[in-house]
């Protein structure tokens, strides 16, 4: 059985540590999540924190922005560019 792919290790922690009312696998890779999930600034860096602990990432403040971490497909671009095989 092969690994689970980026963006669904992504959606796990999502629904896991900001507590969402979904199953990982109903959230879309293209969602505006701060728009259908009404994401505040505390929960952007809950998945900060998030993609440290499942990911092995160090992300600096100068590396966030909003807009990297709005949809899963843009996290997924993110923990890429941090782990180059990935």
């Amino acid at each position: 059985m092969s690994a689970p792919s980026v963006e669904s290790r992504i959606k796990a922690m999502l629904v896991e540590r900001l507590m969402l009312k979904a199953k990982p696998e109903e959230l879309g890779d293209t969602d505006d999540l701060i728009e259908k999930w009404s994401l505040e600034s505390v929960q952007l860096m809950e998945i900060v924190i998030g993609l440290e602990e499942v990911f092995g990432l160090a992300l600096g403040d100068d590396e966030f922005s909003v807009k990297k971490f709005r949809t899963v497909a843009n996290i997924a671009a993110v923990v890429r560019e941090k782990m180059p095989g990935a």
